[in-house]
């Protein structure tokens, strides 16, 4: 299964629409901050299912803060970060992560691409794609092996 994550669009949906028709993922994760833009995503690729979470820039409609999920036999959980303060760190937002028993943390936030293992935790934050950044994750699910790839277009 291949997954594209993406996060802070903040209104750049050409990037996101470039994106997701090269990589023509199974499953697209938006980790907020224009909910909008995820409203075109869904136009354009509506066979592809899209999940995604509040971030700090999204008002004004009801969206869960945090989700909890299972793809492929691995268990996700994806939020925004805010709420756990990642621009000052990753302690809070790791150790929810760890409580809830997860394999795969997404979070956005800081606007940079981060990838890490620990302790079996895979820990991911795809960047900004929108602003002029255009940096995505994909992840790959094959036979229960979980591999990330940071990417920019």
């Amino acid at each position: 299964m291949k997954i594209l994550v993406m996060s802070d669009s903040h209104g750049w949906n050409d990037a996101m629409l470039d994106i997701t028709a090269l990589e023509s993922p199974d499953v697209i994760l938006h980790l907020g901050d224009k909910y909008t833009d995820c409203e075109c995503l869904e136009r354009m690729f509506p066979e592809i299912p899209l999940r995604t979470v509040k971030g700090n820039c999204d008002s004004g409609r009801a969206m869960l803060d945090m989700d909890e999920f299972t793809l492929e036999g691995k268990r996700f959980f994806m939020t925004h970060g805010h709420l756990f303060n990642v621009k000052m760190g990753k302690t809070k937002i790791i150790d929810a992560a760890k409580k809830r028993g997860v394999d795969i943390l997404l979070f956005g936030h800081t606007h940079t691409p981060f990838y890490d293992i620990k302790n079996g935790l895979t820990i991911l934050n795809p960047g900004c794609v929108g602003l002029n950044q255009k940096y995505y994750a994909i992840i790959d699910i094959n036979d229960g092996t979980v591999e990330c790839e940071l990417k920019s277009l």
